[in-house]
């Protein structure tokens, strides 16, 4: 049964429409606007009460609406991989426009962090992965 939830981030403060959502066993955070040291804070506590609430281990980054992206960006990213590789979880990014793709390669997260083509395709192979509980 695929569960669907939708979770809008305060925006208060933040340039930002970031969203989430779950998809079977698959944490989906739409980063719309930018990612920087502003909002970087209120998408971890979010995505970090999801993952615990939720079991989730499988996270996908939709970077679609993604205009800017700073090492705090980086810092989510690194921070959720940390906290999902010890359950076999994939780390996986979709949409990436190109100021975002060298963000990841120069980081390094290129190596840890799976490209998909659509979201559709990273659920279908995320979703057969493990879960927490």
């Amino acid at each position: 049964m695929d569960m669907t939830e939708a979770i809008a981030n305060d925006e208060r403060n933040m340039k930002s429409d970031t969203t989430m959502e779950v998809i079977e066993n698959v944490l989906i955070i739409h980063i719309s606007g930018e990612l920087d040291h502003h909002n970087s804070v209120d998408i971890r506590q979010k995505a970090d009460e999801i993952i615990c609430n939720k079991g989730i281990v499988n996270i996908l980054f939709d970077f679609e609406g993604t205009e800017f992206m700073d090492s705090s960006g980086i810092g989510v990213i690194m921070g959720r991989y940390k906290k999902v590789k010890n359950f076999g979880g994939i780390i996986g990014s979709v949409n990436t426009r190109k100021n975002v793709e060298k963000i990841l390669f120069f980081s390094g997260l290129n190596k840890i962090v799976r490209h998909y083509d659509s979201i559709e395709s990273a659920v279908g192979e995320m979703k057969g992965g493990n879960q927490i509980g």
